[in-house]
């Protein structure tokens, strides 16, 4: 129950920087875009450089003169000369042309500048054509790292600033936490005195309807004690597992509930298989079925019934209650913790939640089936566990 600021800031920090990361993925692609875009229009003006140096290097080449013409070299560029039908005159370029228009061209990481050339000039070429293969790493790393050092500087900054902000709440988390168990310890010792003394009397004087009034009351209080107390020891004690004998169990809870359905003139049937055992935590066995016989109990018409069943089989078992009182509307949200649909009825909304919570955690399949001001039947079906 105590809120961890730094489990709280690291957890946000990396929603909200994932959130963010995915908005700067567009202003990044498009930054990227233009980038390449840049990139381009700088080869196609180095091609159009290469070019005109050629064709001033064979404008300046004397037939009666020079035996032989050396066509120009480059390092990272290749030209070649050719045909109307692209036929090389001579060529150093071995990718082929998809496009054949004058002009600048590139198809992946090829870039190539076409230049229409004069007839009969320049060794009989019609097309000078320059190209050069590039391919924008530097450009992607570039913005892959700005990326990344904006998304590692929001996950710090952020992470920071959510662990300042979250640590007061912790401090006031805290001591609200040590505050409820110091109450929960306070509150134990008289509900013990009541339990105790609500006995003795009994014992001594005989039942009469004001002492099951007291012990219907301080039973419904130690049901929210104990799930209090579960809440706060959740997350701290390790639940241990052992071979509990569930229709025993099973009883007993029930016969503890008798005295709160009892106040209701509620009668308690029960179909109970003998000697199905069960490989659980007796606490958490407890919690699930105290909160569903407590609900049963509080939200059935008086003068009504509640039925209680444990069967199994070879695979599984099966233990289920219905009550006949006002229903649930929406069988999703009664699960949710402090959702009450009858605010009337009292309670914390709590016990349910913990309810799901054990379920959910040992694989155990829970039905609902509600018909509003009809019945409402909960059902848990547990695995045979033989571990």
């Amino acid at each position: 129950m105590i809120l961890d600021s730094s489990k709280f800031a690291k957890k946000s920090a990396y929603y909200y920087t994932s959130v963010i990361s995915v908005i700067l993925i567009a202003p990044l692609i498009a930054y990227i875009s233009i980038l390449l875009k840049i990139e381009e229009a700088k080869i196609n003006l180095l091609l159009e450089k290469k070019a005109q140096a050629i064709i001033k290097s064979m404008d300046s080449y004397d037939v009666n003169r020079q035996k032989y013409y050396n066509f120009p070299k480059f390092e990272s560029f290749k030209a070649g000369l050719y045909e109307d039908n692209f036929k090389a005159v001579f060529t150093q370029i071995k990718e082929e042309f998809l496009d054949h228009k004058s002009g600048f061209h590139h198809s992946g990481d090829f870039y190539y500048y076409i230049v229409p050339l004069p007839k009969g000039f320049y060794f009989n070429s019609s097309y000078l054509v320059v190209s050069k293969k590039y391919f924008p790493t530097k450009i992607y790393l570039f913005a892959i790292g700005i990326f990344s050092l904006i998304v590692l500087f929001l996950y710090l900054f952020s992470r920071y600033i959510l662990k300042k902000f979250s640590k007061p709440f912790e401090d006031l988390n805290s001591d609200l936490d040590r505050f409820i168990r110091d109450s929960m310890h306070e509150i134990n010792t008289p509900l013990s005195i009541i339990n105790i003394n609500s006995d003795l009397a009994n014992k001594k004087m005989g039942a009469n309807k004001y002492l099951k009034r007291i012990k219907a009351a301080s039973k419904t209080l130690s049901t929210i004690y104990d799930d209090m107390d579960y809440l706060i020891k959740n997350e701290r004690v390790l639940y241990q597992k052992s071979i509990i004998d569930f229709s025993k169990f099973l009883q007993d809870r029930v016969d503890y509930f008798s005295e709160i359905a009892y106040q209701k003139n509620i009668k308690i049937d029960t179909k109970i298989e003998e000697n199905i055992n069960i490989n659980f935590n007796s606490t958490k066995l407890q919690r699930v079925i105290d909160n569903t016989l407590s609900n049963a109990i509080k939200y059935s018409y008086d003068d009504s019934k509640i039925i209680i069943t444990l069967k199994k089989d070879s695979k599984k078992i099966i233990f289920s209650v219905e009550d006949f009182g006002i229903g649930i509307k929406d069988t999703k949200k009664i699960l949710n913790r402090y959702y009450r649909e009858d605010h009337q009825k009292g309670g914390f909304g709590i016990g349910l939640d913990i309810v799901k919570q054990i379920v959910d955690k040992h694989h155990i399949k829970m039905q609902i089936d509600s018909s509003p001001n009809r019945n409402t039947i909960f059902r848990y079906i547990f695995k045979i566990d033989n571990k």
